[in-house]
Parts: structure tokens; C-alpha cells; sequence
């Protein structure tokens, strides 16, 4: 899948811009705050139809407007595709595909695949519990919409059981009507989670070895709430009571986890800056190969400031990575433009270049990047 341009209106700090866009890699240089990663943020609202830094959609509009557009063409399985989103302040905001609304936003996901690297990923390992669903969460739809529907199903269920724990309903038929939708859906993601981290680990333990460039033994569990009961209809019959006291739903996909460890310790607690980095980098590209598996269409692969704290061996190790066949169109955001001209020496071939200010995005010709 290839983005060919991109037009902005009242994004964020962009009041408007088109980009047309190299097949291959696609640079944005210049300082923070200026722009640089607005525009990878609306790249990857059109895929997944919000925002990365996931802020309301009324922050996305830019100071001073009441509306915001972005729009781009895309070279999808061989077809040209036009995508649209319109945000207004105070309306629900719409996505157009080749000019028609969609009915459920949800029927848009996993369409127009991509993958931000970005220095917000630190959360995935440093974070709660629900940071680590989420981005379980958000890879599996992407390539199975059945796992999708049945994540919406299961929250449906929750919130009506966390609702009638809150009100103090004591009906056990209501609560076993619940527990016994909750129960099929919660198979079904349960399943898919556990092959999915069995093959995300397949793919990301060979990725973080070379990164890394050392002999630590990276891991990754899933960790099941509730997991002691054959099912979750009698994990959820069991911790009845209790739910009842603390008023909400303590066990169930929703209180799942996953498990993350270097050389079998926590690496949330023992890791070091590079290594988590590399740890988060690791993931991230380990997650662009599963969904290429699972896509008819290879993802958009977008670098935000992916060099910083990482250590001069460790940078020339992931421009040697990107810099292979196996990744397809790529957009990469910097301070620092050795680190861009690397990427372009070791990549070579055709690529754009923009230097970024206060959102406006002014192109920088090739004979000018050395």
C-alpha cells in the first residue's frame, strides 16, 4: 500500500498543506513542536480513524477553527482510494471512503494498515496494564474484524455489568444472562490473544537480538484474569460478591495483561533507558511484520523521533533495519539530520524530504540533504 498524498485543512498546528509523497521513505526535519508528528498523527487517524496521542477529537481541529479536514489518496492492492475525515467542533465526525460514509467506523479498521514508532511507546512497557491491551487490542483487529466485533460485544456486556453492580441489582438470571455473553466473547479474544503473542514473540525475539546487539533473553507472557476457573462465566460467578462490594467487574479479558521480561526479570523495573527503548522499537517493528502476514497489503511504517536515547551502535543498527526490502513505504520524523541523510545513504533509491516549521512543510530538494 502506497500513501500518494496527503491534504491537510485546520490539523492540529497545520492550517493547510499537501504533501505528495516518495513510494519508499519520506523525511520531515526540523525542530519540536513544530509539526513533524501532526502530520504522522494524521496519517495514522486515517487508519484508524483516531488520534495516536489519543486526545479528543475536538484538540485535533486547529486554535481559532470549527472544522478540520484531512484527506488522502492512497494506491491500495493495486486500486486508487480516496479517504476523507471531517471533524467539527461539537459534531460527530465523519470518514468517507472513494466518497461514501461509512455506517460503523469500526467497518474502516485494519483497511489501510499502519505502524507508529514513537516515544510515547515506552507506556506499552512502563505503563498500567491497559496500555498493554490496547496495543494487543489495536494489531488484532487490524487483521481479524471477527476479534473486533467480539471486543466490542464483551465491553457492551461489561458496562451493563458494571451498571448493575453500581445500582445493587441482586437478580442472579440478569447477572447470569450477562456473564454468559461475556463468556463467549472473552473465548474468542482470549484465543486470539494467546496466538497472537505466541507469534508476536516469534517475530520480535529475533528483531530485538539485533537491535540490541547482545546476548539478554527478552519474554513476553499473557497474563489471565481469572485464569484459576475453567471459564469466565465461573470466574465472574465466583467473584460475585466481591464485585458487588467494590461495585465493578474485577475479573475478564479487561483485566488481562502481558508480560514483559529481560533475562527473567520485570523489565519495567530493571531495564535500562536503551533497552526499553530497543525493547519498544522491537515490538513495534515485530508488530509491522504480523500485520503484513495478515494483511493483502503491506502497512505504512511512521518513525516518530525514533533515535532519541538510544546509543550511536543502536541507531546505525535500526537504519540498517529499515533500510531492507521487507518494509515498504516509510515516513520518518527527526531533529537531527545526519541521522536522515544515514537512513538515506544506506536506503538509497527515491525519497522527499520536507524541513518542518510552525506547520508549514517546505520541500527540500535531494542535492540539498548532504
Amino acid at each position: 500500500m502506497i500513501l500518494r498524498s496527503l491534504a491537510l485543512t485546520n490539523f492540529k498546528n497545520i492550517a493547510g498543506a499537501t504533501l505528495d509523497f516518495s513510494p519508499k521513505v519520506n523525511c520531515l526535519l526540523g525542530d519540536n513542536g513544530m509539526g513533524k508528528s501532526n502530520l504522522l498523527d494524521a496519517i495514522y487517524f486515517l487508519s484508524f480513524t483516531k488520534s495516536y496521542a489519543r486526545v479528543p477529537d475536538s484538540l485535533l481541529i486547529r486554535t481559532g477553527e470549527d472544522f478540520g479536514i484531512v484527506r488522502a489518496d492512497y494506491l491500495r492492492a493495486g486500486a486508487d482510494e480516496e479517504i476523507t475525515a471531517g471533524l467539527r467542533a461539537g459534531m460527530r465526525k465523519t470518514l468517507r471512503r472513494g466518497g461514501k460514509e461509512y455506517r460503523r467506523l469500526s467497518q474502516h479498521i485494519g483497511l489501510f494498515p499502519a505502524v507508529m514508532v514513537a516515544p510515547a511507546d515506552l507506556d506499552i512497557v512502563q505503563g498500567a496494564s491497559e496500555e498493554r491491551r490496547r496495543f494487543a487490542d489495536m494489531i488484532i483487529s487490524q487483521g481479524d474484524p471477527a476479534y473486533l466485533d467480539a471486543l466490542i460485544r464483551y465491553n457492551q456486556c461489561l458496562e451493563q455489568r458494571n451498571r448493575m453492580l453500581r445500582d445493587g441489582l441482586s437478580d442472579r438470571t440478569l447477572y447470569e444472562a450477562v456473564e454468559l455473553t461475556m463468556d463467549a466473547a472473552a473465548s474468542a479474544i482470549r484465543r486470539a490473544r494467546a496466538r497472537f503473542v505466541e507469534r508476536l514473540g516469534d517475530l520480535f525475539l529475533p528483531c530485538y537480538a539485533e537491535l540490541s546487539g547482545s546476548g539478554e533473553q527478552p519474554g513476553l507472557e499473557l497474563l489471565v484474569s481469572g485464569g484459576d476457573h475453567p471459564t469466565l462465566a465461573d470466574a465472574l460467578e465466583h467473584s460475585r460478591c466481591r464485585d458487588t462490594a467494590v461495585r465493578y467487574t474485577t475479573v475478564g479479558p479487561h483485566r488481562d495483561d502481558i508480560d514483559f521480561t529481560l533475562d527473567g526479570l520485570p523489565l519495567r523495573r530493571t531495564g535500562s533507558q536503551g533497552q526499553l527503548k530497543t525493547f519498544t522499537v522491537a515490538l513495534r517493528f515485530a508488530q509491522y511484520r504480523f500485520l503484513a502476514d495478515a494483511s493483502p497489503v503491506r502497512p505504512l511504517l511512521l518513525l516518530d523521533d525514533i533515535f532519541d536515547k538510544l546509543d550511536a551502535g543502536r541507531v546505525e543498527r535500526i537504519i540498517s533495519l529499515v533500510s531492507r526490502d521487507d518494509f515498504g513505504q516509510i515516513f520518518i520524523t527527526d531533529t537531527n539530520r545526519k541521522h536522515l541523510d544515514e537512513i538515506m545513504d544506506a536506503i538509497g533509491g527515491d525519497y522527499r524530504m520536507w524541513q518542518v516549521e510552525r506547520g508549514t512543510f517546505t520541500p527540500i530538494a535531494p542535492h540539498e540533504t548532504h
